[in-house]
């Protein structure tokens, strides 16, 4: 299998027969799970490693990778290529994943949170964990790129977490190029502002 940076200036990937994600991905909606098994095997990686960058868990970034590919087997006839490649459409189910899993972890964490307490002592070794996950920097930022507006986070989740280029992202979005860059634009000064007032 040949393979290129899946970022900035992406171009397909194609495996060793010379097959592309599209090639790839109509012979995967018509059944055929070894050429869905390629795309896995082509992209598993890159969308592991995005959905660590969106979640700074690894067994977070786990379930999130196979429910994405789940997802992706169940809706093969559906998907939208952008130029050829697999890769943004899965970033995006994985971001929109992580969103829905935030959202419900934080509804449980609220009802938690309501309970009354029954007087247990608390585990030394969840106080020690809690600390060692507050010293790092990432629950910070994705805790901020949750605060961002709409476009703003999504512009933010493919091209700065997932390294999508603003080319690629604008298709996937439907929007212009230009209208990207101003949102990562924007998305950067209130990062910047909000991470400041947390530190």
């Amino acid at each position: 299998m040949t393979s290129s940076r899946r970022g900035r200036g992406a171009v397909p990937v194609t495996d060793a027969d010379g097959r592309s994600d599209a090639e790839l991905w109509i012979l995967a909606a018509a059944g055929d799970r070894d050429a869905f098994g390629a795309l896995f095997e082509r992209h598993v990686a890159a969308v592991w490693n995005h959905a660590y960058r969106l979640t700074a868990s690894w067994a977070k970034a786990e379930d999130l990778t196979s429910s994405t590919f789940l997802l992706a087997w169940r809706k093969c006839p559906e998907l939208r290529l952008v130029r050829d490649s697999a890769l943004p459409w899965l970033f995006a189910v994985a971001g929109n994943l992580a969103r829905t899993e935030f959202r419900s972890s934080t509804r449980f964490l609220r009802a938690v949170r309501r309970l009354p307490g029954d007087g247990a002592e608390a585990d030394h070794a969840d106080a020690v964990a809690s600390r060692v996950d507050d010293g790092r920097r990432m629950p910070r930022l994705l805790d901020a790129v949750r605060e961002l507006p709409k476009a703003e986070r999504q512009a933010v989740e493919l091209c700065l977490l997932g390294e999508l280029s603003t080319t690629d992202a604008a298709a996937l979005l439907g929007v212009a190029e230009p209208s990207v860059r101003s949102r990562l634009s924007r998305a950067r000064s209130r990062l910047r502002t909000l991470l400041e007032e947390t530190s």
